[in-house]
């Protein structure tokens, strides 16, 4: 019989004289449904009882499934972690796996073969989930049962389950019995980020995560790192199927041909990454070009504004991830970079993707190229229907490159044309980087984008610093001025060779 007086339940499973005091009243912190599904015998109504308000008494507790789980509250083996490492392998630089391997004790639950997958899918969030751990064991003499290896995060006594996965249990018959299992993990098993704490001096930071090129990791490791570069590189190659090479960024990128340094970490030398962005394949050497796999979005955002028909002049065009699928949506294309490899790699793309027709390449400073073939070709441009867009994607200076189209065109030109769009990238570190970013614009055009543009949040790029798209359509006042660009304004350094080069032979 069950009662409520006083925001205590009362529990009288035979006769109120077969029970002590201290058992025949449950705080009113357990629910009804705990109640019930806990005081289904007396022992095991007992053994809770026991741990709950005597647990002094919880060592010699009787019940032999219950038993297991309050040993768990003594810290028999069961962590709730279910992982520590030994301590040997910390400060260790040469990664030897088998240190790594221990025998830890989870919770399993005994099921009936025949409701064993119905029962799994309702307690897939309790269910233990490892790197090469079956979750399903078979149970020792029983062709009939099986074990479910629980996580014991998530399940450390019978009263961790969730209403609903209790209700599961209850429908297929399954007891709220916790059992004991020893399970072997080795390194095969343990995630990367918990390697490399167990081996990184304690409190410090845990790097784990990288940027995917191909089959190359890409890490920025900091100071304290470096001396498990090796291990590091090795943990991640391990941890990532299709991984085979881990480089590190020794220097910050290089503005004018935007690549950077890089050590090989672990594996393979080879750097000539294959990589797929929304459809378009891409080949390039990623120690020699630049290429940043956040990007993606930002790519397919801007080219959703392209029809087919438009021209796009894309003045820092890399290895084409804005002028490739510009093409293949139809646009004809003019794309220059100034560093040979990523013009080399561009025509690659270009060819590997089949709009080698479509696009033009060129290797030139980005200020040339605006001075030399866009102001040779957007004349015809903007006396058409279709729209003409601009894309300068060099964040750290593409915003002092605008003032190269002050007074591009003759005066005579400027009645009735089709005014060319622009999408310029910057970086702002300013506590408002949207109005940072049209200021720094309109203090190189000369002219005020307040009101006339939109900006786009791209992406953040580290504490306080964030990537920002301004775009706007040039005004008539800047692009035909009478105020000549030829200062002596920020250039991209020259390469020792120019050329400029149609993809169309």
């Amino acid at each position: 019989m069950i009662s409520v007086n006083g925001g205590a339940f009362y529990i009288d499973t035979q006769s109120p004289g077969d029970l002590s005091p201290s058992e025949r009243i449950v705080p009113s912190i357990f629910s009804l449904l705990q109640i019930q599904n806990y005081v289904k015998s007396r022992y095991r109504y007992r053994t809770l009882c026991s741990v709950v308000l005597q647990p002094d008494r919880a060592s010699t507790c009787s019940e032999s499934v219950s038993k297991p789980m309050l040993e768990q509250h003594q810290h028999s083996g069961m962590d709730p972690s279910l992982y520590t490492a030994p301590p040997e392998v910390r400060g260790m630089t040469c990664l030897d796996k088998e240190v790594f391997s221990q025998t830890v004790i989870v919770p399993a639950l005994r099921v009936p073969k025949e409701v064993l997958n119905k029962l799994v899918k309702s307690l897939k969030k309790v269910a233990l989930q490892r790197p090469g751990i079956r979750r399903v064991v078979e149970v020792e003499g029983s062709d009939d049962d099986r074990l479910l290896l629980l996580d014991p995060a998530s399940v450390s006594s019978p009263g961790s389950f969730s209403d609903a996965e209790a209700e599961a249990l209850q429908s297929f018959g399954i007891p709220q019995e916790l059992q004991r299992y020893e399970l072997r993990l080795t390194y095969d098993n343990l995630k990367s980020e918990e390697v490399l704490r167990a081996v990184l001096p304690e409190g410090q930071d845990v790097t784990s995560g990288f940027s995917r090129v191909g089959h190359i990791a890409h890490m920025n490791l900091r100071e304290h790192q470096l001396p498990y570069r090796n291990l590091i590189g090795q943990v991640i190659m391990d941890k990532n199927p299709g991984v085979t090479c881990v480089v590190n960024k020794t220097n910050t990128i290089d503005s004018a041909y935007r690549n950077f340094k890089m050590e090989v970490m672990a594996g393979e030398e080879n750097m000539v990454a294959k990589v797929r962005e929304n459809g378009v394949t891409y080949e390039f050497d990623f120690s020699r070009v630049y290429w940043n796999p956040r990007l993606s979005t930002e790519h397919e955002r801007v080219v959703a504004l392209l029809k087919r028909g438009d021209t796009v002049l894309d003045v820092f065009a890399g290895v084409g991830p804005f002028a490739i699928p510009a093409a293949r949506r139809g646009c004809t294309v003019l794309a220059n970079d100034l560093n040979p490899e990523s013009h080399r790699w561009l025509q690659h793309n270009c060819k590997l993707n089949k709009v080698e027709r479509k696009v033009t390449t060129f290797n030139l400073d980005g200020r040339a190229f605006i001075h030399g073939p866009l102001k040779q070709q957007l004349p015809v441009m903007m006396k058409g229907t279709a729209c003409v867009h601009v894309v300068m994607n060099l964040p750290a200076l593409a915003l002092e490159f605008l003032d190269a189209f002050r007074g591009l065109l003759d005066q005579g030109l400027s009645c009735d044309v089709n005014l060319p769009q622009v999408h310029c990238y910057g970086f702002s570190k300013e506590d408002d980087p949207q109005k940072d970013v049209v200021e720094r614009a309109s203090a190189s055009l000369g002219f005020s984008l307040e009101g006339l543009c939109s900006v786009h949040l791209v992406r953040n790029v580290a504490p306080n610093k964030e990537m920002m798209c301004v775009s706007f359509t040039i005004p008539k006042e800047v692009l035909f001025s009478r105020e000549s660009t030829q200062t002596e304004a920020i250039e991209e350094p020259a390469p020792k060779r120019q050329r400029c080069e149609a993809t169309t032979n």
